[in-house]
């Protein structure tokens, strides 16, 4: 059986301010850690990990594979790479001489395109398990997981896939919907929408929030009414800066991404496609129209 390897994350520095505090490969994806997606992706596809870099295949540490690419580049030996249209090689196989130019397939080069990949990992989960009991009045459309420990107070209602970690506290009266998934001990409370995005532990958006197409790292605790604005008024896709320089999303909608231990004034409001450098903070009432790295 063939082999693959997946060297150790290297410069990841458009994902920033996530990856300051954890490698890429640790980073969650509908609660799992993109190591642990990668490696199940391929040894779905018939693939065996290898120890070292002598596999038959080496892998991107940040490549994301849709499964059907995945799949024709392993069953057929004549490819010897995988690239997408940024020139990024994905895959590289020992003896293949043709490239298979992916066009699902993606590397996770800025911090947006995390979302991108955890929307995917959550529309391919197939099991969803309720392990904890909720309030009777929960009102579920769509897909829910709940881990063990998990308290779901009244008038919860949850559209889409949303994955609720263990030890959390929901409710009462929220709203969760997109792709949202929530890590351990979070407690997302009174009046708070969230929609499309990833907490993980130890997080807090407790009271009269609107958190939308965002990241929020660990222990980052959102003082009530902060809002996030995830949407130009030109309807365009959103810019933001990486390294001194501006990049273009892709995305119509962003909202923030945060790193860990970030806390927020009440009322802060925060314009579309801000970043927060861990450990940072605002001031209640504060306007967020730029990144803020320290």
């Amino acid at each position: 059986m063939a082999t693959f390897h997946i060297p150790v994350s290297g410069d990841s520095n458009g994902c920033h301010p996530l990856t300051l505090t954890r490698s890429l490969a640790d980073f969650p994806l509908a609660n799992l850690s993109l190591r642990r997606h990668q490696q199940a992706a391929l040894v779905a596809a018939g693939l065996t990990e290898a120890a070292g870099p002598d596999a038959d295949i080496i892998v991107h540490p940040a490549a994301w594979f849709a499964s059907a690419e995945l799949a024709t580049f392993v069953t057929d030996l004549s490819y010897g790479t995988m690239t997408i249209a940024e020139g990024v090689v994905l895959l590289t196989r020992k003896g293949g001489t043709r490239e298979l130019r992916a066009t699902q397939s993606f590397a996770i080069t800025y911090s947006w395109d995390l979302l991108r990949a955890n929307v995917e990992a959550m529309t391919a989960r197939k099991s969803y398990v309720q392990e904890s009991g909720a309030h009777a009045s929960l009102y579920v459309d769509g897909r829910l997981q709940v881990g063990k420990g998990t308290k779901i107070l009244p008038g919860v209602v949850i559209e889409g896939d949303v994955i609720i970690g263990d030890n959390c506290k929901v409710g009462p009266n929220c709203y969760i919907r997109g792709s949202t998934a929530i890590g351990d001990k979070c407690h997302v409370g009174q009046a708070v929408e969230i929609k499309n995005s990833i907490l993980l532990p130890g997080t807090n958006v407790g009271h009269l929030s609107y958190l939308g197409d965002s990241i929020l790292g660990e222990k980052v605790n959102f003082g009530a009414g902060t809002i996030t604005s995830n949407l130009r008024h030109d309807g365009g896709a959103h810019r933001s800066p990486v390294e001194g320089r501006m990049v273009d999303t892709g995305r119509r909608k962003l909202g923030a991404i945060v790193g860990d231990g970030v806390h927020t004034g009440i009322h802060t409001s925060i314009y579309p496609g801000r970043k927060f450098w861990p450990k940072t903070s605002t001031l209640p009432g504060a306007i967020v129209d730029k990144d803020i790295l320290a």
